[in-house]
Order: C-alpha cells, then structure tokens, then sequence
C-alpha cells in the first residue's frame, strides 16, 4: 500500500479500497486476515506519538479483531520500526520475520521478503543497521517534524532504487531463488511474500508455488487461501 504516498489524496482513497476489502472479506468469512507489510510507507512509533493519520484502516482493524478474526501483520522495510501500538491498540500480531502456517494440510511460508535470496547487499546491511536498538534510541531523540521529514526523504529514495520490473525472470528473481534454497532443507506448498510490486503465481520443483501479492498502488492484488488452494485475485477491477 505505502499509505501516504505519492499525496494525501490520493493515498487516502487507497486506504478507503483497502477498508472495502477488509469488511469484504470479514463478509466473506475470512478466517483470517494477512498484511505482509509496507501497508505504511514509513511508520515510527515514539513512546507517546504515532503517525497522523490512517483513522479508517486503523479503526477496520480493530473492528475485525474485536470479532476475533486474526490479523498478521508482517513489518516491512518501509514500516519496521513497530513497537506495540498495533498490537496493544488495534490487536493484530506482529511478525517480524518470515513464519510457517499449517492451514488444510498445507504448509505455507509467509514474510514481507526484503532482504532474502542472493545479491542486494546494501540493503541487507541497511536493514541490519536500522534493526538496532542504537539506532532506534538515537532516532527517537529526533523532534517528530524533523525526524519524518528526513524519514520521508529516504523512503522516497527507497523505492526510487528499488523500482521493481514489470516481467518476472526466475533467473534473476532473488525471491524465487530463495524458495529454491528454502525447499532443499523443507518442504512448503506455498511460499507467499510482498515486497517485489509484481504479482507472480509460478510453480516450484516438488509441487511447490511462489506467490507474490503485487501492490496495492496501481495493481491492488490479493490471494485467497481456500480449501488447499491459493490464487491471486485483483480487487475492484
């Protein structure tokens, strides 16, 4: 989603079709819900101060967990710096790392998907550095104008660099290559992330699939895990 970008008006009426979704698939008999992550273009939680804004998915989350339907939440690179709020307001789970569901006897492998396979070395050591507590604390001693301001800046050139292409090549897919490498230790029927911006439904050696969820920015795709299965699907075509 990256609320909050590329302008307020527009970022918002994404956040009112993400809303819809939610209630539809709360209507729909979601048994559970999965964000995996970058839903906030940057998010930082001082002890008192959250972000401004995002009232209207906020307020859908916690009506969806107040019927006890559970919220997976997997942090992104763009909104890693989550410290409670989320979990202790709005009641979804937190996941900072990649984790196993077993669902209709099927295993999945869920993350958001930054910093896994080969290459991007950069960033890996980038996601290391902004991971600690050092430079957590040294954050938050910034003024929240300032510090969101400079926050804003490098997130805009994240994903400048970042800007995913259009076709997949499982050669040069660093997401598929992992899930290559995961399944020699593992066995997993689905391997599911964000992160890569282009929606991939592809086959893996041992009847595995690669899923990736696209964006919700041009594209808005999800998945619907059902009875074993899972396909893509794009929401208000």
């Amino acid at each position: 989603m990256h609320l909050g970008v590329p302008d307020k008006e527009s970022s918002f009426i994404r956040e009112q079709k993400l809303v819809r979704w939610l209630e539809n698939a709360v209507d729909n008999g979601a048994d559970a819900i999965f964000l995996v992550g970058d839903i906030f273009d940057f998010w930082f939680e001082y002890k008192h101060v959250v972000p401004r804004g995002y009232v209207r998915l906020l307020g859908a989350l916690a009506k969806i967990s107040d019927k006890k339907i559970p919220i997976h939440y997997f942090t992104g690179n763009h909104d890693m710096w989550m410290f409670g709020y989320l979990e202790q307001e709005v009641g979804v789970t937190i996941h900072r790392e990649p984790t196993e569901f077993n669902f209709d006897g099927k295993k999945l492998f869920v993350g958001h998907g930054d910093g896994l396979g080969p290459g991007d070395n950069g960033f890996k050591f980038l996601k290391r550095v902004f991971s600690s507590s050092l430079m957590q604390w040294c954050f938050a001693r910034l003024h929240p104008n300032f510090a969101f301001s400079v926050a804003k800046f490098w997130s805009y050139k994240s994903r400048e660099a970042n800007t995913d292409s259009s076709t997949f090549d499982p050669k040069n897919e660093w997401l598929y290559q992992f899930c290559l490498e995961k399944l020699q230790k593992n066995h997993y029927d689905f391997f599911v992330f964000g992160h890569r911006h282009l929606p991939i439904n592809h086959p893996l050696p041992e009847s595995s699939t690669y899923i990736n969820l696209g964006d919700w920015i041009t594209q808005f795709n999800y998945a619907i895990f059902e009875n074993g299965k899972m396909n893509l699907h794009k929401w208000e075509k």
